[in-house]
């Protein structure tokens, strides 16, 4: 049996594995990294693959205190808390990310149903409170809900492994050591940044972080990457930005 504090993850199934209504209900979402805290060993395996049924990559701990170094030093779309975690509680937990200026979604699970309780659990931080026992269909409605809300633009640090970027500072590091980027790479990278994994097309890119109103027939946007790539990563074999042949790009985090 793995340690409380081990991650279990279950990646994005692929289309031919998951059922009509699943890729139906998660059309809308793609597929979105949820990090799943709950000690309750069995009931934690039965959310992670209703979640992984939905389409989603679910990390599972069963700890606050990993939880909470988890979900500072990496990017994830939503949190799914239980309110009773060892060591670092639920609510703590959250407290402590928004603390961090972490504003990733959270939904608290409880068997604290009353009605101040609820309170508390909004109040620490949550963006939505579930009581148990939940029905999983209302589990997966109410995370499809929270992964639909726009992007929270009041986050202002990314991190991804080696690489952070402060959008208050302006700064970005890699390994702790900064990283000079002129004004455009800078709003390059944080516009992949803040879709990590996800296809970013050139089209997507010129609209948007160049704010062009048609697309050119230029290689504008393969420049810059190229540019930004050398800089970011610090002389490693494997780019955090993939190129996909004729589309676009990824940005992969290490």
């Amino acid at each position: 049996m793995a340690a409380p504090n081990a991650p279990i993850v279950i990646a994005c199934l692929q289309p031919g594995r998951r059922s009509m209504q699943a890729m139906q209900r998660s059309s809308q979402t793609a597929c979105k990294r949820i990090l799943l805290v709950e000690d309750d060993a069995p009931l934690a395996a039965e959310i992670a693959l209703v979640l992984g049924d939905g389409g989603h990559a679910v990390t599972s701990l069963g700890d606050g205190g990993a939880a909470l170094e988890a979900s500072s030093a990496e990017q994830f779309d939503l949190l799914v808390v239980d309110r009773m975690l060892p060591g670092l509680d639920g609510l703590s937990l959250v407290a402590r990310l928004r603390e961090r200026h972490v504003h990733t979604p959270v939904l608290v699970i409880s068997a604290l149903g009353a009605v101040d309780e609820r309170v508390r659990g909004l109040k620490a931080g949550g963006d939505d409170y579930l009581t148990k026992p939940f029905a999983f269909v209302e589990l997966a409605a109410r995370v499809e809900a929270l992964l639909r809300r726009p992007q929270d633009t009041r986050q202002t640090v990314f991190r991804f492994g080696p690489l952070v970027m402060d959008l208050v500072s302006r700064t970005v590091t890699r390994d702790g050591a900064a990283v000079d980027l002129l004004p455009r790479e800078f709003q390059l990278l944080e516009y992949l940044m803040r879709r990590p994994g996800q296809l970013v097309t050139r089209a997507m890119l010129l609209e948007d972080v160049w704010q062009y109103r048609f697309v050119p027939k230029t290689n504008l946007v393969d420049v810059h990457i190229g540019k930004l790539r050398r800089k970011i990563d610090g002389g490693s074999a494997t780019s955090l930005i993939v190129s996909v042949r004729g589309t676009g790009f990824v940005f992969t985090p290490a």
